[in-house]
């Protein structure tokens, strides 16, 4: 009987992992909600099932008896795939307990202050009237952010400051809105330079591959809109930021897998923003980090979770970029990327997610994106230079 692997979630994120297990030779079960989603073209095994739903993709792996059951570069998964690795009586990576702490903000927090991780003051509240006291603490100024989401969605700054009660309400309810657990953190502001660092973790010993320095819209929302490696800060403050990331991983107890710990320096040092247990979404591990230190780590962390032996071997210090095009509002009257901005030096890749005719509200959560460009060079400085030029050549327009 052939080796068999659960893959939950089935997005372009997702691609490259099912790519990396069958070439290990696994039948693939995927499972997605969605029932156009690309992965599903490279499954054996098609279940239209949400990934959150723990009991019901329990159910499954009970019929298809797959050897193992992973997640790749999204969130919520990483629950699901632990409880029901735990439940097949399977050695856990990463312990269903432990899984809270590294996918909902609320429990993240509790478990990295209970270790002394640097990490901003806040409140996890579950109510208006929480919410509000929650706000004067900060003196009006705070993030706000849904306990358990992703992508940005529902991230706000809130200056409270002259807002009336129906605008902090309004904030209020679209963070809560987001949050599936119905649980809002409001948090410190942190300013300062923002990074992610990309780790594997092998029997208890992590090891740092990349520190990727990350770009964000202005607020009052905080998307990712470009992400580059190496970084371009100063070593003591790399190796500053290293200390803490190792910290927080020993914080969440993972023995086996993946993380992205985000950071923010700020003049206290280095604080984490969020610790996940997966790969770098917006495409960091699966593109910038092989371009810009030749480690695989898609395929290191399908081959770890398969029982082999992960090559996290460093072949090459060069430099890598994303561009994420952003949106503005209304409808798309023209999205074109001309064949000649590949033809640019240092281009890699351009690609477009929406079409003409399909309408924007502006860039408030990592979904509002029209598209990616995804560039190299020998510096950093080098390979953002030639993504900001290729950027030029995106034609964008909206109907008036």
């Amino acid at each position: 009987m052939g080796k068999k692997m659960m893959i939950l979630g089935g997005s372009a994120l997702q691609v490259p992992a099912i790519h990396a297990a069958k070439k290990l030779g696994y039948e693939i079960i995927l499972v997605d909600y969605d029932e156009n989603a690309v992965g599903f073209a490279l499954a054996d095994v098609k279940l239209v099932v949400s990934t959150l739903d723990m009991e019901e993709v329990y159910r499954q792996a009970l019929a298809y008896r797959p050897d193992v059951v992973i997640t790749s570069t999204s969130d919520g998964p990483v629950r699901t795939a632990a409880y029901v690795n735990e439940k097949l009586g399977k050695k856990p990576d990463l312990a269903y307990e432990d899984s809270l702490c590294a996918t909902i903000k609320s429990h993240m927090r509790k478990r990295l202050e209970e270790n002394h991780v640097p990490i901003p003051s806040y409140y996890a509240v579950e109510s208006w009237e929480e919410f509000q006291e929650a706000v004067k603490a900060f003196s009006g100024r705070c993030i706000v952010k849904p306990s358990d989401n992703a992508g940005s969605r529902g991230v706000v700054l809130l200056d409270g400051r002259g807002k009336t009660e129906e605008e902090l309400h309004r904030i209020y309810a679209y963070s809560k809105g987001n949050s599936r657990n119905g649980i809002v953190m409001t948090e410190e502001f942190m300013s300062g330079a923002e990074v992610s660092v990309e780790a594997m973790t092998v029997n208890g010993k992590t090891t740092i591959i990349a520190i990727t320095d990350k770009y964000i819209t202005p607020p009052p929302y905080f998307v990712e809109i470009a992400h580059s490696e190496p970084s371009r800060l100063d070593q003591g403050t790399q190796e500053r930021i290293r200390e803490v990331a190792l910290q927080a991983v020993r914080a969440i107890r993972l023995q086996n897998g993946p993380s992205h710990t985000e950071i923010k320096v700020t003049e206290q040092g280095p604080k984490v923003v969020e610790i996940a247990a997966r790969l770098g979404g917006d495409f960091i591990t699966s593109r910038l980090v092989p371009l810009s230190t030749g480690v695989d780590l898609v395929d290191a962390s399908v081959r770890l979770a398969a029982g082999g032996e992960p090559d996290l071997s460093i072949k090459w210090q060069r430099a890598a970029a994303i561009h994420f095009i952003q949106s503005g509002k209304g409808k798309l009257k023209r999205l074109e990327a001309g064949e000649e901005i590949l033809r640019m030096d240092g281009v890699e890749e351009a690609v477009l997610y929406k079409k003409a005719g399909d309408s924007t509200d502006g860039t408030k959560s990592s979904n509002d994106r029209l598209g990616h460009i995804i560039t190299v060079g020998r510096t950093p400085e080098e390979a953002m230079d030639a993504g900001r030029k290729a950027l030029e050549r995106i034609c964008v327009e909206y109907e008036e």
